[in-house]
């Protein structure tokens, strides 16, 4: 079945004018392939092409205030996101500022389904807009940002740990958002700090340049704050 492909260029217009004069204008394209299979039609049902178009715009609206992007100059010269809906393995991946979501696991999630569409959104918005340090930033830090804006962002699942728990903290998603969220609470707009660092390369010593501690030591905190 050919792709059928949508696409909303006032939220284009919308989001330019919500930052000024200055802002970087986005177009956000839905690539929908999944036909009739259970995922797509709860897609079309329960969540809806306009509500993903508002939901990709108002989630780079809210990393750029994350990440204090404010200017354009400090974030990523991205003009296009496209969100597929297909019929595939896993949840989501996001690569070349293109958005899979499994549609599979659509028709399969119990719950509210919009809301944990707009969760997996705001995460994968994220991997668009953040920085790796030109691809040194370990995985697991990276998808802890990007959960830690989900956190943020108020779309937390059920069945995310708790704080304080975990092994590690790289263990990634849930678990390192949560020990980024009580880095941010050290200091207030770490995260963002972080990101503007990895921009062009990594180091665990922004964590001691930032917070005065090493990675390790402030894990120890935090599990220690928690009595685990």
């Amino acid at each position: 079945m050919a792709n059928t492909l949508f696409s909303f260029s006032l939220l284009t217009l919308s989001l330019a004018a919500m930052h000024g004069t200055h802002a970087e204008a986005v177009e956000y394209v839905i690539n929908y392939s999944s036909g009739n299979s259970s995922g797509g039609v709860r897609f079309k049902k329960e969540i809806g092409v306009a509500n993903t178009l508002k939901t990709m715009s108002s989630a780079t609206n809210f990393i750029w205030d994350i990440f204090q992007q404010n200017n354009p100059s400090n974030r990523k010269n991205v003009t296009k996101v496209t969100l597929f809906i297909e019929n595939s393995d896993g949840v989501a991946f996001t690569v070349n500022n293109e958005i899979h979501v499994n549609a599979n696991y659509l028709g399969n999630y119990t719950g509210d389904l919009r809301r944990e569409f707009n969760g997996v959104v705001y995460h994968e918005m994220t991997h668009v807009w953040q920085w790796d340090g030109k691809g040194q930033t370990p995985g697991g830090l990276i998808e802890g940002v990007a959960d830690f804006v989900r956190l943020k962002a108020n779309y937390i699942p059920s069945h995310w740990v708790q704080p304080g728990q975990g092994n590690r903290w790289d263990q990634g998603y849930d678990v390192t958002a949560r020990f980024l969220d009580y880095c941010d609470g050290l200091r207030h707009g770490f995260v963002a700090e972080l990101n503007k660092k990895m921009r062009n390369s990594y180091n665990a010593g922004y964590f001691v340049k930032l917070l005065g501690k090493t990675v390790d030591q402030l894990w120890s905190d935090y599990k220690a704050k928690y009595g685990n």
